[in-house]
């Protein structure tokens, strides 16, 4: 556990639909439920959804962290690292450390799925583009692959 993690409460933590963190990453919105402030650093636990025709995340690979994918409405276009895939409803995707993945929803209807981060940390990322872009930094390329380095991530593909 680093300084700024509360440790894990000595009880269950409920949150109800309306708890969570909004951050907006240049048009895509993730809500996250639990951040490293509720695990103790454990693991993050996001919300998102996609309209259609939208860009997610492009290739990337972590080397700090674990994601876990799981799709509840519409599909999503998985990068694998080699070709890419198409998940629906109950679909399951874990992108564990150094893997290539991406997404994107290629369909005609909003996706929305959900996202586990293991361990923490990750929504910091999140956070980061999210303050550069209200002060008034431009979304590119560059910029994205400067904060992914921050937290041991890099572009692929």
């Amino acid at each position: 556990m680093t300084d700024d993690q509360s440790p894990t409460p000595a009880r269950p933590l409920l949150r109800s639909p309306q708890d969570g963190e909004f951050i907006d990453v240049a048009g895509v919105p993730h809500f996250f439920r639990l951040t490293a402030e509720h695990t103790g650093g454990r693991f993050a636990f996001e919300e998102f959804c996609l309209a259609p025709g939208t860009i997610g995340a492009r290739p990337h690979v972590h080397e700090g962290h674990d994601e876990y994918f799981y799709v509840l409405e519409g599909e999503l276009t998985l990068h694998t690292g080699e070709d890419e895939v198409t998940a629906g409803p109950g679909c399951l995707l874990a992108a564990t450390r150094g893997t290539p993945h991406g997404y994107r929803n290629a369909g005609p209807v909003p996706a929305r799925a959900l996202c586990l981060y293991t361990p923490a940390g990750y929504e910091n990322y999140f956070r980061d583009v999210h303050a550069a872009v209200s002060a008034g930094a431009e979304v590119t390329d560059e910029l994205l692959a400067e904060f992914r380095s921050r937290y041991r991530t890099t572009s692929s593909g």
